[in-house]
């Protein structure tokens, strides 16, 4: 319940909703391990279905993917969301102190764990188009969530970290800069990958 209350309540009410959060103080594990190995599901399982049941438009023609390389690409996937939402966490909480958050150390790791967790939660749920895995429309889905995820960020940083706004402001720049980092990073891995001749199979 307290999944869903903060999923929620991050989209009613999110001024509220960190301010929740942030008096939950549970260990930075207990907010990773309760929500994201959850909804990192959603784009593994949504994409799977997508490219193997419903197709995708690839030079003109519908295609998909066998069921066998479908599998294969969304454990990938999901095993990548874990390590992604991690490693930001990690950052944020890397950058806290230099951005002058004054809580002790186990704090400003619940914090920076749960701002990660909660920012892409809206990516997440957005990802649920991949069931129909059409390119302009999973574009514009999942990157109004990318805005909105932005704007969370915006406004939890001071509330979550309880910062003033100038600081937040600032920090808040740094971590979307970290984020673009890591998906380009994600790109240029996925393309050499391909390029080694580990990609999708299609069915005949």
């Amino acid at each position: 319940m307290r999944l869903l209350s903060h999923t929620i309540g991050i989209f009613t009410h999110p001024d509220k909703e960190w301010e929740a959060i942030r008096a939950d103080r549970h260990s930075f594990v207990q907010v990773f391990l309760s929500h994201v190995p959850i909804l990192a599901l959603i784009p593994a399982i949504a994409g799977y279905i997508g490219v193997t049941r419903v197709g995708f438009e690839l030079g003109g023609h519908l295609t998909r993917l066998t069921p066998e390389s479908a599998a294969v690409l969304a454990v990938v996937i999901y095993f990548a969301i874990l390590a992604g939402v991690y490693l930001l966490g990690e950052f944020i909480n890397w950058m806290a102190k230099s951005y002058g958050v004054e809580d002790d150390e186990s704090t400003r790791h619940y914090e920076g764990t749960a701002l990660a967790v909660f920012v892409t939660t809206p990516i997440f749920l957005a990802s649920v188009v991949l069931l129909y895995p059409h390119l302009w429309l999973a574009v514009a889905v999942i990157g109004l969530a990318g805005i909105y995820s932005v704007y969370l960020l915006f406004e939890g940083i001071p509330i979550l970290m309880n910062m003033n706004k100038e600081r937040a402001f600032l920090y808040a720049c740094a971590v979307v800069t970290v984020a673009l980092v890591m998906m380009v990073t994600v790109m240029i891995g996925s393309v050499i990958l391909w390029s080694m001749g580990v990609g999708p199979v299609y069915q005949s």
